[in-house]
């Protein structure tokens, strides 16, 4: 059973989002990382690049398997996880943690308040 964490909100397309003052923070679920397999790159956007939500955003690229990623909010890429060039693992290790993948700029936050809640991720994963 996948780990599904509280207080943050998810994507139909297996993205997690968290709030971090005026920004947001993203990444993939533990479901998602389990479903891929070993992570062996992580090709992720350049810091300003603009996010529209639903749009392709960056890759992930497992042993058997290529999978992009998509922005879960519109607005503009403030930060990218550096330490995935070097450790892309750390999306498997710790998805909800070092694994992240953006952080985003948001343009509208409501958009935040209509993604997934814990308990619609659970149903739509099937936990």
């Amino acid at each position: 059973m996948s780990k599904i964490n509280e207080g943050i909100r998810y994507t139909e397309s297996h993205e997690w989002v968290k709030r971090d003052g005026e920004n947001y923070v993203m990444g993939i679920t533990d479901h998602a990382q389990h479903e891929m397999g070993e992570i062996v790159m992580v090709e992720l956007p350049a810091k300003g690049a603009q996010t529209v939500r639903g749009e392709a955003l960056g890759a992930l690229e497992a042993v058997k398997t290529a999978e992009d990623f998509y922005a879960p909010l519109d607005g503009t890429v403030v930060k990218v996880n550096g330490e995935l060039d070097g450790n892309p693992a750390l999306v498997n290790e710790d998805p909800y943690g070092e694994g992240w993948l953006v952080v985003i700029k948001a343009v509208d936050p409501a958009q935040y308040d209509e993604l997934l809640s814990p308990d619609q991720y659970r149903a739509l994963a099937g936990e």
